[in-house]
């Protein structure tokens, strides 16, 4: 499968995979503080496991930061 994940073109190894497995996949750490948005919507965190991606799909992966 092929995915454009934050602009970026990725393989994977799969025919298919939810929301929480791309995130496993891609920061298998910290998942405190993500937003994941689908073709622009975003897909709330109660959905990760049930909603699952195709390779037509634009996934955009936010990381809330710290700062001053």
């Amino acid at each position: 499968m092929e995915l454009k994940i934050n602009q970026q073109t990725k393989h994977f190894n799969a025919e298919s995979l939810s929301v929480q497995s791309l995130l496993d996949l891609e920061i298998p750490h910290k998942q405190n503080g993500i937003a994941i948005a689908i073709n622009n919507t975003v897909v709330p965190k109660s959905n990760w496991s049930e909603f699952f991606v195709s390779e037509t799909d634009e996934i955009l992966i936010i990381s809330a930061t710290q700062g001053g």
